[in-house]
């Protein structure tokens, strides 16, 4: 029988790797993890991001060398670059220790009707969104492996199931992720590496706000907006960061011991689902 306290997830004492940690649902998910006393390296390709909530969550902690406790590090990382994603978990293995979870929540957002995106939209899109999901995993689940244990979540977007207007990259680019992350998952499960997803919808975040273009903005996302064919939220809130984060911890943690290649929507109802 497990010995996991119901209601709070036994996480206490592991190493947990988080990208896009500068901001919104990634800094949300640093902060939840490291309340539970895991030691958490935040990275982001703004390394003062991180470096802020690095201190600011965990001043005590040494800049370098062995820890005692649960501590959080920055590390300024572009998940873009496979031999810096490589470097950097080398590093923070010899930092923190053996990493057990790795949560990918680093991801940009260009939009654009789908025959006016750029090549470079297109190919940033992918390549930060789709591409840094593979090379942090590609640096992490082998090590994992190895070890017999682990958890990875990629945290996607509702945008990977339904279509949007205007989000094509962004959907496909997410959605590519998803079916990246579940093959993972059957590749490694017999290793003991669990891989899973969260799909948010709309979260109040700064990705969120740079879509509001006027004071009604927030209605239209609860209310649905039938010129973009885009349902409302049933729930008829927005979600906080923090709803995501909760749901990426019950993920990583024991009591989803039984859990892996699954999709969680973390919506409001707004997909219908």
């Amino acid at each position: 029988m497990s010995d996991t306290v119901p209601g709070r997830p036994r996480l206490a004492g592991r190493v947990a790797l988080v990208t896009g940690a500068g901001q919104g649902i990634g800094a949300a998910v640093a902060r939840s993890l490291y309340a539970l006393g895991v030691s958490v390296a935040a990275t982001d390709v703004h390394g003062a991001a991180v470096a802020e909530l690095a201190e600011r969550l965990a001043p005590q902690a040494p800049a370098s060398g062995p820890i005692a406790a649960a501590a959080v590090r920055a590390y300024p990382l572009d998940v873009t670059d496979g031999r810096a994603v490589e470097e950097t978990v080398d590093r923070i293995e010899r930092d923190l220790g053996p990493l057990g979870i790795l949560v990918n929540v680093a991801g940009i957002l260009r939009t654009a009707p789908a025959a006016e995106l750029t090549d470079e939209d297109w190919s940033r899109t992918f390549a930060v969104n789709t591409t840094g999901v593979f090379h942090t995993a590609r640096a992490v689940a082998p090590r994992m492996a190895a070890r017999g244990t682990g958890s990875i979540v990629t945290v996607a977007s509702n945008a990977a199931g339904i279509p949007r207007t205007g989000m094509s990259a962004y959907a496909a680019s997410k959605a590519a992720a998803v079916m990246f992350t579940k093959c993972l998952g059957l590749e490694y499960a017999r290793h003991g590496v669990r891989c899973n997803v969260v799909a948010p919808g709309s979260t109040d975040t700064p990705m969120q706000r740079s879509l509001w273009t006027d004071a009604d903005a927030p209605r239209r996302v609860l209310d649905g907006d039938l010129a973009t064919y885009r349902t409302g939220i049933p729930l008829a809130r927005i979600a906080d960061p923090q709803d995501i984060a909760d749901a990426v911890v019950f993920l990583a943690s024991d009591q989803a011991r039984h859990i892996t290649m699954q999709d969680l929507y973390v919506d409001g109802g707004a997909t219908l689902r």
